[in-house]
């Protein structure tokens, strides 16, 4: 018998965040055809629907319903597991637990590791605890100023998309930089520049055997990112764009904007260790993405974690599992047995 998924699409909170979701949402549900598919769309107004697909005519044409009546719905239907497809704070947190309560495994990290991750400033202290490098970092508030020295980045505290983030060379841009932060988040990360070097993501997968010298952990190929003096940081513009139309894309998968590092790159092996690092201290579990700057002596700084995945073809950790010759549907099927063996 197929198992039987649900995905969880949409936000809560703005349209900007249920459309992100859709986008990712619709590509997995193309793509992955191993098993028995429903859909439940949360929108910005709070209330559920259950719609055929993802189309704007199956959403408009399913009745919609309070979460009273959902959580009557989600019961009736038993999913065996639940594919969180949603990107917003509230979605990343909130909406998975309420499957906790409901019984309902999932695949990928708890609410716990999805705030800890959101919250810039937490993710770097539980990592350097762990001996991970981090640039030098502080936290304002608004009114307060900065008391590192140029060349920084400032971003908002917990933001995503780098929206929002500006390099700041010169004391003279701090006013404007912090601005821009604000209008994210109620606190600015205002955080030592690391020289332009290499820019790359790490994946790391849970898949149960001893390999690659730590227990289950996987490390799966590394995608680079293009930085330099001419973009010397990745900005909201270098991930998503609208068209014309106003559909929203994807540009960093465009062409030339990213790339796999080859396994014998000598800047792997202390990324890899630093990935690991990072995974069993932020507690994950399935899956771990890690962003890195490596400086020009090939020592990787941990940035950011952005652990989700939608299992989407052109998902980052997707991509990197196909390059290390894991196929998508395998790939799921993993993660959702993983998810079912562990509810009691």
């Amino acid at each position: 018998m197929a198992t039987k998924v649900l995905h969880l699409v949409g936000s809560p909170t703005t349209e900007f965040f249920a459309d992100l979701s859709r986008l990712y949402a619709r590509d997995a549900l193309a793509a992955i055809g191993t098993a028995d598919h429903t859909i439940a769309h949360v929108s910005p107004d709070g209330r559920w629907c259950f719609p055929r697909d993802l189309s704007p005519a199956a959403l408009a044409a399913a009745p919609s319903v309070d979460l009273a009546g959902a959580v009557g719905h989600l019961a009736a239907l038993a999913p065996d597991v639940m594919l969180p497809q949603m990107f917003c704070p509230a979605g990343m947190t909130s909406y998975r637990a309420l499957f906790d309560v409901l019984g309902v495994p999932y695949v990928g990290n708890t609410p716990e590791v999805m705030a800890a991750a959101m919250v810039k400033p937490r993710a770097n202290a539980l990592v350097a605890a762990a001996g991970v490098d981090v640039p030098e970092s502080e936290v304002l508030a608004p009114g307060e100023r900065p008391t590192l020295a140029p060349p920084v980045v400032v971003k908002p505290a917990d933001a995503d998309n780098s929206v929002g983030t500006t390099l700041v060379r010169v004391e003279g841009q701090y006013d404007e930089a912090l601005r821009a932060a604000f209008e994210h988040s109620a606190q600015a990360l205002v955080q030592t520049f690391v020289p332009a070097g290499r820019e790359v993501r790490c994946a790391v997968l849970e898949r149960g055997a001893a390999l690659d010298g730590d227990a289950g952990l996987v490390v799966l190929p590394l995608e680079e990112y293009p930085v330099g003096d001419l973009a010397p940081i990745r900005g909201e513009a270098d991930k998503l764009a609208r068209s014309d139309a106003g559909e929203l894309g994807l540009v960093a998968k465009g062409e030339g904007k990213a790339w796999m590092v080859p396994d014998d790159d000598p800047v792997v092996p202390a990324v890899a260790a630093a990935a690991r690092a990072c995974h069993t201290a932020l507690g994950c579990r399935d899956y771990g993405l890690f962003d890195f700057r490596i400086d020009p002596d090939v020592r990787p700084w941990f940035l950011e974690a952005g652990p989700y995945c939608s299992f989407a073809p052109t998902s980052v950790v997707v991509m990197m599992a196909a390059a290390a010759g894991i196929e998508l549907g395998t790939l799921f099927d993993e993660m959702a047995a993983r998810a079912v063996a562990r509810q009691p």
